[in-house]
């Protein structure tokens, strides 16, 4: 039952990142938006953390850059300027 739930884990994670590119393929999410950083992170990190149990040391350097890469789109997201609506004056 312990590794199902580990699998599970690896799986989600896995279609998470899947999910956030097919986004971004099909141009239904704009890559510097926080949905796709967050769904990104997540996803990674739910695939580092079967990886702590099922370890395989390409995939785990993997992960920790697509964990670091994430962040930095987040912290970019989150230190943006507002763009002022040209609406709104």
């Amino acid at each position: 039952m312990h590794d199902i739930i580990i699998d599970a884990i690896g799986m989600l994670g896995t279609l998470m990142v899947v999910l956030a590119y097919t986004l971004l393929q099909f141009e239904r999410i704009d890559p510097k938006s926080l949905s796709y950083n967050v769904i990104n992170l997540v996803g990674a990190i739910f695939l580092f953390f079967s990886l702590c149990f099922n370890f395989n040391l390409a995939s785990l350097v993997i992960e920790v850059f697509w964990i670091g890469a994430s962040m930095i789109g987040l912290w970019r997201h989150w230190h943006r300027p507002m763009v002022k609506d040209h609406f709104t004056s």
